[in-house]
């Protein structure tokens, strides 16, 4: 058995992909019979014991506007040592870099888990203005270098290594939960609350942060009224864009719910007709897994990894309000069971306990074909 650290940084405080990511793993390592030690950021210093072990909180600094906080310190050193961590995984690639660096000076081997595509994201916030492949590049040199293993959840996240001949990648795709998602009776008294006349009820599960692009699924909403269409948008989650994106759905059929317990956000997805994703970034997609896993189709943006995960399973579009609407409309006109029925057999192809099993052989713990690159 081993020790296993699991460090990341920009970790929401109630849900979000990366803490999800977080607590199936390390109740695997845990079922695994490994102990597991969680450093997160926080207000104030703090250990929590769960049932899988143990969560220690450092001091982070509050990033304006994001919600997130981040350990700018190598406050997580001094904690790692004192673990007498064997294994080191980290789910963040830019301020945590360094414990890559750390690690191989202390002879622990480690990975680093790439939830990001630094390309694509670079591309995304200076507009495709300013040429930044070979600072890209070069910082993905510098990753690769620094850790033992750098693990893709996706083909389309690995790209940006791929092209750099990276010989230490690992694909290891993620799982979902298909017990807390799954299909259940639509909730009558939930859809009539939005749609008291009927109609095409739409979900997106999202952080509310320009990255994401929420603001595609209220253009969404916006076109397939001005087709006619009787629909209602229910919008979980948080973020810094939530005041702007409210006063930008004003009037339209729009309900913003804030961050939503995983057993009402289950009801909501199932009780939905479409699901919607509208990132360009996103390197696998959890939260559209879990609508499929509920029985939702989900339609994505054709620039992220989306379509790879949802396959035929849901309807892949420009990122475009105008677009998203045809793709909604085309999933509404198939057969609703033929739908939700392709919808969970495609979640079922993604497994916690198969991913965990993989990010054990990262690490060394279990066999080596388990993990392809």
């Amino acid at each position: 058995m081993s020790r296993i650290v699991q460090v990341a940084n920009f970790v929401s405080p109630h849900s979000g992909g990366i803490r999800t990511v977080l607590g199936q793993l390390a109740r695997g390592y845990a079922a695994a019979g490994h102990d597991v030690l969680q450093i997160v950021p926080g207000r104030v210093r703090r250990a929590t014991t769960h049932e899988w072990g143990v969560c220690l909180e450092l001091p982070g600094r509050s990033l304006p506007g994001t919600g997130y906080r981040v350990i700018t310190s190598r406050a997580a050193a001094p904690a790692i040592a004192a673990f007498a961590a064997e294994r080191i995984e980290v789910h963040d690639r830019t301020s945590l870099r360094w414990l890559g660096t750390w690690a191989k000076c202390a002879g622990i081997p480690s990975c680093v888990v790439s939830h990001e595509r630094l390309d694509r994201l670079a591309e995304h916030w200076t507009r495709g203005l300013v040429p930044t492949r070979r600072l890209v590049d070069a910082n993905n040199r510098r990753l690769a270098a620094a850790f033992d293993a750098v693990v893709c959840t996706t083909d389309w996240a690995a790209e940006e290594f791929r092209r750099l001949d990276v010989p230490n990648l690992r694909l290891v795709p993620l799982g979902v939960d298909h017990a807390s998602f799954a299909p259940r009776p639509i909730d009558a008294d939930l859809r009539r609350r939005w749609l008291p006349d009927g109609g095409l009820l739409l979900a997106m599960a999202i952080r509310l942060s320009p990255e994401k692009r929420p603001i595609v699924g209220i253009e969404t909403v916006r076109d397939l009224v001005g087709r006619g269409r009787r629909v209602h948008l229910v919008v979980a989650g948080d973020g810094p864009l939530r005041g702007r994106l409210e006063r930008h759905a004003r009037g339209l059929p729009v309900t913003f719910l804030g961050h939503v317990p995983t057993a009402e956000l289950a009801t909501l997805l199932a009780s939905a007709d479409v699901a919607l994703a509208p990132g360009p970034v996103e390197t696998f997609g959890l939260a559209a897994l879990e609508a499929l896993a509920c029985g939702t189709p989900v339609v994505v943006n054709e620039r992220s990894a989306l379509p790879s995960v949802v396959g035929t399973a849901g309807r892949a579009a420009e990122g475009r309000g105008v677009c998203f609407a045809d793709a909604v409309d085309a999933l509404w006109a198939l057969p609703v069971d033929r739908v939700r029925a392709d919808a969970r057999a495609r979640a079922l192809e993604f497994d916690w306990t198969a991913t965990v099993r993989r990010f054990l052989a990262v690490h060394g713990l279990a066999p080596a074909d388990a993990v392809t690159a």
